[in-house]
């Protein structure tokens, strides 16, 4: 593992990482986060009868949009056209939760981590702004990358 932090220069500055000398090669990333809410919201949500409507059907298309335009959220990303991106919602009845999987890809020079990642955090968050007016307690947590593929630094799997 790189223990250097490689968005700072020599002097501690921020600075965007120069990709221009990497080799192009297929990346891929698959990220993960969970929202839990109150079992009620949860079924308003299965049903489809929420009152801003499908919910995770705008959740998924908040995550690609999102996912899209990281390099215009994270200051120091890159942009990346990304060549595939699925987001998938899983009910999680007996944790009252949603679950959120975000797979990205591309052909570049740098890995598409940061982009699964906010696809996931987008998505919950949509899922929040949607069912807020019935549900303000709602939690959002174990956002994280379970592995990635591609680049110098290889194949990467969650413990």
């Amino acid at each position: 593992m790189n223990e250097k932090l490689t968005h700072f220069d020599e002097g501690g500055q921020a600075w965007m990482v120069d990709v221009g000398t990497k080799d192009e090669t297929a990346r891929r990333a698959v990220a993960t986060g969970g929202i839990r809410m109150r079992p009620e919201t949860l079924a308003l949500i299965r049903s489809g009868t929420a009152k801003k409507g499908d919910v995770l059907g705008i959740a998924r298309i908040a995550a690609i949009q999102a996912a899209k335009k990281t390099w215009e959220l994270i200051p120091l990303c890159h942009p990346i056209a990304l060549t595939a991106l699925e987001v998938h919602f899983d009910v999680d009845e007996a944790g009252s939760r949603v679950v959120c999987r975000a797979v990205a890809e591309c052909h570049g020079r740098t890995g598409v981590e940061m982009e699964a990642l906010t696809a996931v955090s987008a998505g919950l968050l949509t899922i929040y702004d949607m069912c807020k007016a019935v549900d303000r307690g709602m939690v959002m947590g174990e956002i994280r990358l379970l592995e990635k593929e591609g680049g110098k630094s290889g194949r990467y799997v969650a413990p």
